[in-house]
């Protein structure tokens, strides 16, 4: 059999292998699975996703025209990110990194001190990031924070003042980048071409985290962070649907993406928010991190709501798998998914807040704006295997009157076939063909 792509996406524990016909009638047509081979070599556990692939596409031999791959394997995109005014330019930075799929492990303000420089070490980042400065503005501050970090051996983009930019050639930095300035005026995020540039680094230096160092023997294209992926599939929706939201639920993080204009009206209270945000909340999966989801409950609590006794529902976090096998079990996952939805929604989603003024108090929007949203988008795992996934995203609507959310009755669609990061790696390449694969897992009409 013949395929025109496969698409891998490489995660910490497991390996998916997604193959799709492109050039003809455009489809998804099947999915393996392997654990992933990252303390040896990566290339082994795509070797047996592929066979997986085989064997439930039923055919004896498989050959694919190219591979793609997303990767989140050895710990993810580690970032560091260092600005000159915390909610400015190191906010911007922090935005677009989230935004190409990093994993933010530190964000400094002003400058670098002895005891950031211990602590970039001790993190061993994917790549550094320095910002600082609007353009002819500050331009001191991020040069020396840049000077600090050159001699770590770690990759470095600069994304501040632009004009700092011929005296840092000067300096000949290896596994250097410069790109246009990520905040280049105040309230600009200039996100865009610091998250190619983080894609184009993540890529280059991938071969170096352990187990990859041959997987461009088989990937002969792009590589680019699994979460980074995801985010892709939402702007192409945002550009079918203009204002969308994906809420990606794992085992153990939950993921949101939101790209949507805010409301006329609220549009001067709206400094300091991106059209386009991600928000990562390590702290709530239904996996890893049930306990401390079970412990965001109040009333009525979580043992209320399974009708069991603590010391039940404790045996029953413990020791319940990765996919739940009893129908306790399952219904425990359900709530856990539910509240990671609440949880992870309240943080990206703004609020009115009542503030006093000269004149009383007033009532005025604060955060991300969301109420101009047409459409949610339901991924992963604990999503998609919810008994009523749209049921969660309608009560919560239903349920929050301060946030800044949009209608009760906004369509909400799910990924059937769970290849959103897919469809993501495919657009940046077959944007055409990624767009009817979007419409086909949502179940909407392709003309």
């Amino acid at each position: 059999m013949k395929v025109d792509c496969l698409v891998a996406e490489i995660g910490s524990t497991t390996t998916i292998v997604n193959a799709f016909n492109l050039h003809k009638e455009v489809a998804f047509l099947g999915r393996g699975m392997y654990q992933t081979t990252v303390d040896s070599d990566v290339r082994i556990g795509l070797k047996n996703a592929i066979d997986d692939l085989k064997k439930n596409l039923d055919v004896k031999d498989l050959s694919y025209g190219e591979m793609l791959a997303s990767s989140s394997a050895a710990g993810g995109l580690k970032i560091t990110v260092h600005g000159l005014v915390y909610e400015m330019t190191a906010k911007a930075a922090k935005e677009a990194a989230l935004n190409a799929g990093g994993n933010i492990h530190l964000v400094t303000a002003n400058r670098l001190e002895p005891s950031h420089i211990r602590e970039i070490k001790s993190i061993k980042p994917n790549m550094i990031i320095i910002a600082g400065g609007t353009d002819f503005g500050e331009k001191e501050i991020p040069y020396q924070n840049l000077i600090d970090v050159k001699d770590l051996g770690i990759p470095i983009i600069y994304t501040g003042n632009i004009t700092n930019h011929e005296r840092i050639k000067a300096l000949n930095i290896p596994n250097l980048s410069i790109v246009e300035n990520v905040y280049p005026r105040v309230d600009d995020f200039n996100i865009i071409p610091l998250r190619e540039k983080i894609y184009e680094t993540f890529e280059k230096h991938i071969i170096h985290a352990k187990g990859m160092s041959h997987i461009f023997e088989m990937v002969k294209d792009v590589i680019i962070p699994t979460p980074g992926a995801v985010m892709e599939s939402t702007l192409l929706l945002n550009e079918l649907f203009g204002g969308v939201v994906t809420i990606d639920v794992g085992g153990a993080t939950t993921d949101v993406h939101s790209v949507s204009e805010p409301r006329p009206e609220y549009l001067k209270y709206h400094d300091g928010e991106p059209n386009f945000k991600r928000t990562v909340e390590g702290d709530l999966g239904v996996f890893i991190n049930r306990m401390s989801v079970y412990q965001t409950f109040k009333y009525p609590s979580l043992e209320h709501i399974l009708s069991i006794s603590k010391e039940k529902l404790d045996d029953l976090i413990r020791e319940e798998p990765f996919i739940p096998q009893s129908n306790l079990g399952k219904k425990m996952v359900d709530e856990l998914t539910k509240q990671c939805v609440y949880q992870a929604l309240n943080r990206h989603i703004g609020d009115m807040k009542r503030v006093f003024t000269t004149n009383g108090y007033k009532v005025i929007p604060e955060g991300k704006d969301l109420s101009l949203v047409k459409a949610f988008f339901l991924t992963g795992g604990a999503l998609l295997n919810h008994q009523d996934p749209e049921s969660i995203i309608r009560s919560y609507l239903k349920k929050e009157k301060t946030k800044l959310i949009p209608d009760e009755k906004t369509i909400v669609y799910k990924d059937h076939d769970y290849i959103f990061a897919s469809i993501g790696v495919l657009s940046r390449k077959y944007k055409e063909q990624a767009e009817i694969l979007l419409k086909k897992t949502l179940r909407m009409e392709v003309k």
